[in-house]
């Protein structure tokens, strides 16, 4: 899946994002805004991983939203 996706769809995905990681507060998905490399900091500094280790996450979350119905 493109992540262009994703960002473009990301009010959406945040129900998702918030299962995977739910340290997440709705002020962070905010201001994630569907940006990539702002989720992987976001990750990072929220549970104190690796940048490769929350790029793996990322990756992971990514390829596991394909095909995901974002219709209620």
């Amino acid at each position: 899946m493109n992540w262009d996706i994703i960002e473009g769809n990301w009010k959406q995905y945040q129900g998702k994002v918030r299962e995977q990681w739910g340290d997440l507060t709705d002020d962070h998905l905010e201001m994630i805004a569907g940006k990539r490399t702002m989720l992987a900091g976001k990750l990072q500094e929220m549970y104190g991983i690796s940048k490769q280790e929350a790029e793996e996450q990322v990756r992971h979350f990514e390829e596991s939203s394909k095909g995901v119905d974002l219709m209620p």
